[in-house]
């Protein structure tokens, strides 16, 4: 049996159909900018993921910040000082997001691009969610765990053969052939984001009359600065996502609703 055909995703789908069938004030007047714009950019943060067994890193409870101290785990010089602690918690993080899919909120901004009324898809997340949905236009501003790379050498390795080499390592660190130690291809705190993605996601932001802010807490400068040039440039911010944000304030629309509800009725309004 598919997980669409359990009671629970039958009631879900059902109340989803409702919602898109009578949106909210809010989805109505996001339609109507979507509708009326030249360029429309999505921007997307952890929240859109959870929905698909992700856990964020900022939630009361369940965020990943909560039960590590990042500056430990997730920081350029933990991962110099000392590889094996860095790979005992990457390690339990590729395990949480293997087999993951992508869920109703990445499938909605695939068919609002498809329909000609999305631009691309600026993401915080590793995840590789947006590229399994079918995203077009992505540009990961946080890299991805698509591969891993040799800081000694240059070298890079898909995600699948750095676990083989995970697995195999007595140490419980994947190595490059020169022996260093293998890096996740993301940006870790005390790390630039890499030059040319952060240059595209400006200039998408600057040229868009929509920036759609989706699942981000919008904290994490430089990409929390992206609604501020849209603004900048005259165009509207729309924020969806559960919890205030420090630019709640430059939001021409506020939905807090469940991202996939809102998304999925946003696809319907736009249509209607």
């Amino acid at each position: 049996m598919s997980d669409s055909d359990t009671p629970a995703a039958a009631g879900a789908s059902s109340a989803d159909a409702a919602l898109a069938a009578t949106p909210s004030a809010g989805v109505r007047r996001l339609a109507a900018l979507v509708r009326g714009a030249g360029s429309v950019v999505a921007l997307t943060g952890a929240g859109i993921s959870t929905p698909s067994g992700i856990p964020d890193f900022r939630s009361p409870g369940t965020g990943l910040w909560e039960k590590v101290d990042p500056m430990e785990v997730a920081h350029i010089d933990a991962f110099r000082r000392d590889p094996e602690r860095f790979w005992g918690y990457y390690a339990e993080r590729f395990a949480t997001l293997e087999g993951r899919e992508p869920n109703g909120a990445h499938r909605a901004l695939v068919e609002l691009e498809g329909r000609g009324r999305l631009d691309a898809v600026i993401t915080q997340n590793v995840d590789m969610l947006h590229r399994k949905a079918g995203t077009s236009e992505l540009v990961e501003v946080h890299g991805s765990i698509a591969h891993c790379r040799c800081l000694a050498c240059g070298e890079t390795a898909s995600l699948a053969e750095a676990r083989t080499r995970l697995a195999a390592a007595a140490d419980r660190v994947p190595r490059c052939p020169c022996g260093a130690a293998l890096k996740p291809d993301v940006v870790l705190f005390g790390e630039y984001l890499p030059e040319a993605a952060m240059a595209r996601a400006q200039e998408l932001a600057a040229g868009a009359d929509v920036l759609l802010c989706v699942g981000s807490s919008l904290e994490v400068y430089p990409v929390a600065g992206l609604p501020h040039l849209t603004r900048q440039a005259g165009g509207a911010v729309a924020i969806v996502t559960r919890g205030p944000t420090p630019v709640d304030h430059l939001a021409a629309v506020r939905l807090d609703g469940d991202v996939v509800s809102e998304l999925q009725a946003l696809v319907a309004a736009v249509e209607a």
